[in-house]
């Protein structure tokens, strides 16, 4: 930093995989606790047609955001020359798994946009459900793919 160079750090990888876990879980809670409160989703589901609109429209630009992300991804991942034995690199399985997780993430928008669309609270904890579980299973596999050892 002396010579004005900036060294921009990076957060611990297994941090931000416990903090994805943590988010992932705390959708899953709060699409089971919508039965506790059925009227607050349904007011969430169903708020005036232009806030509605501008839900679902914005759900749907980001789905198509996070999918056209997933497909550059998954497209870079299967693209890097493999190691020798034609394993998959342990970067290359944490790219196509960060792909896959983008592709899910991008149903639950679409999901969340429909709920919007059509004014009814299913299809938004359906949406919840969808990126919990995503997020939840996809830190786990990224765990495990990047606690691999070398003779594995």
């Amino acid at each position: 930093m002396a010579d004005g160079t900036s060294e921009r750090r990076r957060p611990d990888p297994r941090l931000v995989v416990a903090l994805a876990v943590l988010g992932g879980i705390a959708a899953i809670v709060l699409a089971m606790m919508t039965g506790l409160a059925p009227d607050l989703l349904a007011f969430a589901a169903a708020p005036p047609p232009i806030v509605r609109a501008v839900l679902a429209g914005g759900a749907i630009v980001v789905g198509g955001r996070l999918l056209l992300s997933a497909t550059r991804r998954i497209d870079a991942s299967i693209r890097r020359e493999r190691e020798p034995g034609g394993r998959i690199s342990d970067a290359d399985l944490g790219v196509l798994v960060r792909g896959v997780r983008l592709v899910f993430l991008a149903a639950a928008s679409f999901t969340a946009a429909a709920g919007w669309i059509v004014a009814e609270p299913l299809p938004l904890v359906i949406a919840l459900v969808i990126a919990g579980v995503d997020v939840v299973e996809t830190s786990f596999l990224l765990l495990v793919a990047t606690s691999r050892r070398p003779g594995d």
